[in-house]
């Protein structure tokens, strides 16, 4: 069985992280978070790397979370909690080739990102009221500071989809490309990023982040009480059983 996460590193000084499971649209296992997580460092500490992509094998970037693989340990905090800590912390240059499926945190993910390209096929969701749920990572708030409240509020309230050309309007991404040109063009940009001293790289980044670094931890602590009153309503378990019976749920 292949690793489920991939990291590649290039004599560039480029690094990439795959989500490989594409025959889930690389939908994120309760273990996977854990490699993402282990990922994530191995690049922040390796002084030979100026940047990192994020990436999904075949046809799409991410789908969220699996929704047949809930659990964890709830004495422990949970993975993708830790995940988020360190991708919240990450101090190099990040970004992101998403097309396809971008859902849940393969969406929220993205508003971590330096920068963003997107292929011709994205289709971004924000599933979570539609979930019985709110918003995770963050988002309530980095989604604002993209795009402005009012159109934060309509794509979050209406869990509607968002093409390449609504990405692009809303600037949730930088560029739009051709599916089989996206990785390769990000590379290319990530290349002339690498190219220049790590070190200037990273206190640039940490400028850049500080900013916003406070309002997006008490975004996340705000989220997780949400979603701690929400995981397990009637309305989610509603949620998550039509979804996996494959019918519309009905709230009402």
């Amino acid at each position: 069985m292949s690793n489920p996460v991939l990291l590649e590193k290039r004599n560039s000084g480029v690094a990439i992280i795959t989500f490989n499971r594409p025959e889930k649209k690389n939908a994120f296992k309760q273990d996977m978070w854990r490699d993402l997580t282990n990922a994530i460092i191995d690049v922040k500490n390796d002084n030979a790397i100026g940047a990192l992509i994020l990436t999904g094998a075949g046809k799409d970037f991410c789908s969220g979370v699996d929704l047949s693989d809930f659990g964890g340990d709830s004495d422990k905090k949970p993975k993708f909690e830790v995940m988020m800590d360190e991708l919240v912390d990450f101090d190099k240059p990040l970004l992101a080739a998403a097309k396809g499926v971008a859902i849940g945190f393969g969406a929220t993910a993205l508003f971590h990102c330096d920068i963003v390209y997107v292929g011709e096929s994205l289709k971004m969701r924000l599933p979570f009221v539609n979930l019985g749920l709110v918003p995770e990572a963050a988002s309530s708030y980095t989604l604002q500071t993209i795009i402005g409240r009012q159109a934060a509020a309509e794509l979050l309230l209406t869990a509607e989809w968002i093409d390449a050309s609504k990405a692009k309007q809303f600037n949730l991404c930088r560029e739009i490309y051709k599916d089989d040109e996206l990785l390769a063009k990000t590379i290319e940009k990530a290349e002339q990023i690498a190219k220049w001293p790590v070190n200037a790289l990273r206190e640039t980044k940490r400028c850049i982040a500080a900013v916003h670094k406070a309002d997006i931890e008490s975004a996340r602590q705000r989220e997780m009480k949400g979603m701690m009153k929400q995981v397990g309503s009637a309305e989610n378990i509603e949620a998550i059983t039509a979804f996996l019976e494959k019918r519309e749920a009905v709230f009402k």
